[in-house]
């Protein structure tokens, strides 16, 4: 596409910039002319700012923003729908531009008969196809489903995303079905898409206590992860995606990666800019192993690292048998002092 395609899109963006603001930036509010919000991944708070109303281009057109706590950070709405949905192609954004503005794609891609060709099954690449024709999770059965586990950390989730029929073939069995799912991207340190993980979920998208949800990951695992937040000098990583949401509601504003598994979560790749490192571990064996591991990993390359032990089985337990309340006490108690003021929510 060309820049003029771009630049149309975000002059129509820019007409509807409430909603887009409403849908993509929903933890902050309008204040006159503006939108506030924390940041572009949708962060609670007031730096960022954008421009509801203006002209369609040049200085102060609406949907161009700021953000007054970062240094030369401003763009314009497809920014902000990159940050939603993780994606960082150009393809992938007007897609999700046009899919919001009820545009059709007046340019198929050249070589989209190739894009017939089976991926095969389980690679990098079936994942990254998987991902492009899933959707952002809000207002679906995946968010349904998140705050049915009691996570309220629903800012920066431009790594998980809603397929309403993803195959699904239980083990032993001959036949696939289609239900939903949250789909989840794995990316490594490059915001690269690797694989891909698949959460099925109940049909009202409702989780009970009791009640298995099948799992399955594909493609490229190792050191990578499913992350939240921008990497930094700080950041927390655990296995299950709902184990480290569930920290992530009481630690709002803290980078996070959820491995997916106690061996995978042992073997992830430390940012160049990592200095603390905290582990949230399940308590089980394998969460210990996995403790144990990572922090001797982390300590050799010297990154401090933190153990964030749940009081129940894992810290989703806490959240749901607790509250939040109960979870931030907690927390608090094993937080680097250097950290508890910078990332603790409540």
């Amino acid at each position: 596409m060309s820049r003029l395609d771009a630049g149309e899109l975000a002059i129509r963006l820019g007409r509807r910039a409430e909603a887009v603001c409403r849908n993509y930036l929903s933890n902050g509010r309008r204040e006159g002319h503006y939108w506030l919000v924390g940041d572009v991944n949708n962060t609670p708070g007031r730096s960022m700012y954008v421009r509801l109303t203006g002209p369609e281009t040049g200085k102060g057109a609406a949907g161009k923003w700021t953000d007054a706590a970062v240094p030369d950070a401003h763009g314009d709405l497809l920014d902000v729908i990159a940050a939603s949905i993780g994606r960082s192609d150009f393809r992938s954004i007007a897609a999700e531009a046009r899919r919001f503005l009820s545009l059709p794609d007046p340019d198929p891609p050249e070589g989209a008969e190739s894009d017939r060709t089976p991926a095969p099954s389980g690679s990098p690449e079936a994942a990254r196809r998987l991902l492009a024709i899933s959707q952002p999770i809000r207002g679906t059965l995946a968010e349904t489903y998140l705050r049915s586990r009691g996570i309220t950390a629903l800012h920066d989730l431009g790594s998980l995303h809603f397929h309403p029929g993803c195959y699904y073939r239980p083990e032993g069995s001959r036949v696939t079905r289609t239900l939903p799912a949250m789909v989840a991207a794995v990316t490594d340190l490059t915001s690269t898409v690797t694989g891909a993980h698949r959460t099925w979920l109940p049909a009202d998208g409702a989780w009970k206590p009791g009640i298995e949800i099948p799992r399955r990951a594909m493609g490229g695992l190792l050191g990578n992860g499913v992350r939240f937040g921008r990497l930094g000098a700080v950041m927390a990583g655990g296995e299950g995606i709902e184990t480290v949401l569930s920290v992530r509601s009481g630690l709002p504003r803290m980078p996070m990666i959820a491995a997916l598994s106690a061996a995978h979560l042992a073997a992830i790749a430390f940012p160049a800019e990592l200095r603390r490192l905290y582990v949230v571990r399940d308590r089980d064996p394998a969460g210990n192993r996995a403790r144990d591991s990572l922090i001797s990993s982390a300590t050799a390359v010297g990154i401090e690292a933190v153990d964030l032990t749940p009081r129940g089985g894992d810290f989703n337990d806490d959240l749901r048998d607790g509250g939040l309340d109960a979870l931030l006490a907690l927390l608090r108690d094993q937080l680097h002092p250097d950290d508890a003021g910078r990332f603790l929510g409540g």
